[in-house]
């Protein structure tokens, strides 16, 4: 066997080892630093991509050292507020989406021209902050260009779009942790 085929195999064997991990209970319990909000137990599994603070998280959810410093958050990776990032795909969701990056906190949408405007089309890309669920937790640009000549030239973008469009993000945000805390 060649080489790079054996450090292939073994990194592969080694991503599946750090796959398994040990599996909680489901806890329903919203006051509970495992609380697992509206998805249930499949959000419970140590190592998932959503913790037990409804951050989407890479590797073993560790507890931090000191909870309240940390904001409530789970430790060890990149996480963002699992209400937030759903809310911005839900908003954004009439748009083609190009990239979606849930432990960076990035969603990238593709160019989208509305169907009664012809030369015109937006852009937009939502940027999650952080693991609370706060107003400074999401950043959305939005980039416009029109057709002139028939070439697309950029075109400026009202900042008052640019804060609709945040405000919507926060609101399906809240509804989602209402609807989850409701149901519990």
């Amino acid at each position: 066997m060649p080489t790079s085929r054996r450090w292939a195999l073994l990194g592969l064997l080694s991503l599946g080892l750090a796959a398994c991990g040990e599996t909680r209970g489901n806890n329903q319990d919203p006051d509970s630093p495992d609380y697992s909000g509206e998805a249930g137990a499949n959000m419970n599994a140590m190592g998932s991509l959503t913790g037990g603070d409804n951050t989407f998280q890479f590797g073993i959810n560790h507890q931090p050292k000191n909870d309240s410093a940390a904001g409530g958050g789970g430790g060890g990776g990149l996480g963002v507020n699992a209400y937030l990032w759903r809310g911005a795909l839900d908003t954004l969701s009439f748009m083609p989406l190009a990239s979606a990056d849930p432990f960076g906190g990035v969603i990238i949408t593709d160019w989208y021209s509305p169907p009664s405007v012809t030369n015109e089309r937006f852009k937009a890309t939502a940027y999650i902050l952080g693991r609370q669920l706060t107003s400074d937790g999401v950043r959305v640009a939005i980039y416009r260009q029109v057709m002139q000549d028939g070439q697309w030239v950029d075109a400026p973008v009202s900042a008052m779009t640019v804060g609709e469009i945040e405000n919507k993000v926060l609101a399906r945000a809240r509804q989602l942790r209402a609807a989850s805390q409701a149901s519990s």
